[in-house]
């Protein structure tokens, strides 16, 4: 359950290529791309679930509840879900590090880490991994249900053993395949409200798959450097930042399209869906394409990875907002003014 992972105008041409150049010989760390992650200091045990990553999985999850008939959830229910969804996303992050400690501590940006730095250590760590991981399973059976329990472990499986393991040290596509621990989460908040996954729910599945490349490549570009220090064949690494930009393009496009299938997907509110949906679709069109027109702009690079983290929070945020009874009473409105024209339309047509 967790994911392998709003800017100003951006820059000119030829200012972007000069930024990127910049960036490629001294290297940019994460803080300098996510600046807040330099105002706070986590404590090792903190530290190590990556608590960062949690906030945006829990949106997704939410947005998987608000796509079923079963919105709103009941309190207890909805508590526990976010909280067993927190709990098993803090012990995949935990194994994470675990597993990448070594790789951490060849990484100048991440030797400081509390595993490679010694303030944690790994046999802690891994005590915090089995007690979140059996704290999350008791209050999804207890207080959700097996099905969400289960697609919950899941997402913690694929994440570990998927992505980190198999995937991300083997092929530049290791984020196309492994994005899918970052796509369950919706798939738990449908089983939370209604105990299966429609296909509302798979439809937000398949949303967040494919957002993941064109997010995690994006970053991708400015850390490059480091990846490419320690034999991570990420897709700017092996192919350069000429072609991940126009990946992040396509996928960017399909992100988009996709994106507006929402408006059937939900039980009702899809009319102020689709119309608050515009001008997050416009903005993130807009900086794909800066980016595929100057690849090796850091700065576009990092307005679009910041913008993408918004825009899926948008999304999410949109479901919910959807859901409200002003928004259902939209939707009778709209109807109530369209239907005579399709009822017209087919009687010619037929």
């Amino acid at each position: 359950m967790v994911s392998p992972t709003a800017a100003g105008p951006s820059a000119g041409p030829s200012a972007g290529s000069a930024a990127g150049s910049v960036a490629a010989s001294v290297g940019l760390t994460r803080e300098q791309v996510v600046p807040s992650r330099k105002r706070v200091k986590l404590p090792a045990w903190l530290e190590v679930a990556k608590p960062r990553l949690i906030p945006l999985l829990l949106a997704t999850t939410l947005g998987g509840m608000a796509l079923t008939e079963g919105w709103p959830l009941p309190s207890p229910r909805l508590a526990c879900t976010l909280g067993g969804g927190a709990l098993a996303a803090a012990a995949a992050g935990v194994l994470n590090c675990l597993w990448e400690q070594d790789l951490d501590r060849r990484m100048q940006r991440t030797s400081g880490r509390a595993l490679p730095s010694g303030r944690l250590s790994p046999s802690a760590a891994f005590l915090g991994a089995v007690s979140c991981t059996l704290a999350a399973a008791v209050l999804l059976v207890s207080g959700v249900n097996c099905l969400a329990a289960g697609l919950s472990l899941l997402g913690l499986c694929s994440y570990v053993l998927l992505y980190t393991a198999l995937l991300k040290p083997r092929t530049s596509q290791n984020i196309v395949v492994g994005g899918v621990a970052g796509a369950i989460p919706p798939l738990v908040g449908a089983a939370a409200a209604t105990g299966h996954v429609g296909l509302s729910g798979w439809w937000l599945f398949a949303l967040v798959m494919v957002w993941t490349p064109a997010h995690f490549w994006a970053l991708a570009l400015l850390l490059r450097d480091d990846y490419r220090a320690v034999g991570i064949p990420m897709l700017p690494v092996v192919k350069g930042p000429a072609v991940t930009a126009n990946a992040i393009r396509r996928y960017g496009w399909a992100t988009a399209v996709l994106s507006g299938f929402g408006v059937l997907a939900l039980p009702e509110g899809g009319v102020l869906y689709g119309l608050l949906l515009l001008p997050f679709n416009g903005r993130l069109l807009q900086m794909v394409q800066n980016l595929a027109h100057d690849p090796e702009s850091t700065e576009r690079a990092k307005g679009l990875f910041r913008w993408s983290i918004l825009y899926l929070f948008g999304i999410c945020l949109l479901l919910v907002l959807s859901r409200l009874p002003g928004a259902a009473l939209l939707d009778q409105q709209v109807h109530a003014v369209l239907d005579p024209f399709v009822v017209g339309f087919a009687r010619v047509a037929a």
